[in-house]
């Protein structure tokens, strides 16, 4: 897979990641939600953190984790370079575009969304906004993609979680996530094509 390529992937993961969060954050109110079906909703929500909604304390803690996946990008960046230059596999190419879009969507709104747009509390929030809600680099990411598939309660003989509900998958995300986490599924699945040397490919 060529360079060329993999910056056409990277540029077709961001348009439709962004276009989603904006559909989102200028049509939906935090915490709104859109029912698809039984198993699959849209609800939106904004996460300050890194994954599951984790965070750095601090008054300077959303700062240092943007600047961070900044410098994390830069170095993916190089990887991808580096990568298509060694002629590697197109296992190799494809995981590292993904996860590259993907961490970049995400950067996007943490650096600009703070500014470009206003609160999304009780409110539509509006783009271009004179009234921004929150400084460069402090951005909140939107996350709307929700499959609740199995919903229950853990049965009352079982020690600690008896009796709790509990949901499968309880996470929401968005089309970055997705991205990043199909490129690290894809090294995982395809560890030895993924990292097979150039000349032993073909073999594949």
């Amino acid at each position: 897979m060529s360079l060329r390529n993999s910056v056409f992937l990277i540029a077709l993961i961001l348009v439709i990641d962004q276009f989603s969060k904006i559909y989102i954050k200028t049509n939906f109110i935090l915490g709104e939600e859109v029912k698809v079906f039984d198993w699959f909703k849209i609800l939106f929500i904004e996460n300050e953190g890194m994954a599951w909604g984790t965070k750095i304390p601090g008054q300077y803690g959303k700062l240092i984790l943007t600047v961070f996946r900044i410098v994390v990008v830069c170095g993916i960046a190089y990887w991808l370079y580096d990568s298509s230059k060694k002629h590697c596999s197109n296992f190799l190419m494809v995981s590292i575009s993904l996860i590259f879009a993907g961490a970049v969507g995400n950067i996007i709104d943490s650096v600009f969304y703070g500014q470009l747009f206003s609160d999304s509390h009780y409110q539509l929030a509006e783009m271009f906004t004179d009234e921004p809600y929150q400084k460069w680099f402090h951005g909140e990411v939107v996350d709307m993609l929700y499959f609740p598939i199995i919903e229950g309660t853990f049965p009352e003989w079982l020690p600690i979680w008896g009796g709790e509900p509990f949901k499968f998958f309880n996470a929401i995300f968005n089309v970055a996530d997705v991205a990043i986490s199909t490129g690290i599924g894809i090294l995982i699945v395809f560890n030895k094509r993924a990292f097979a040397k150039p000349e032993s490919i073909k073999s594949y």
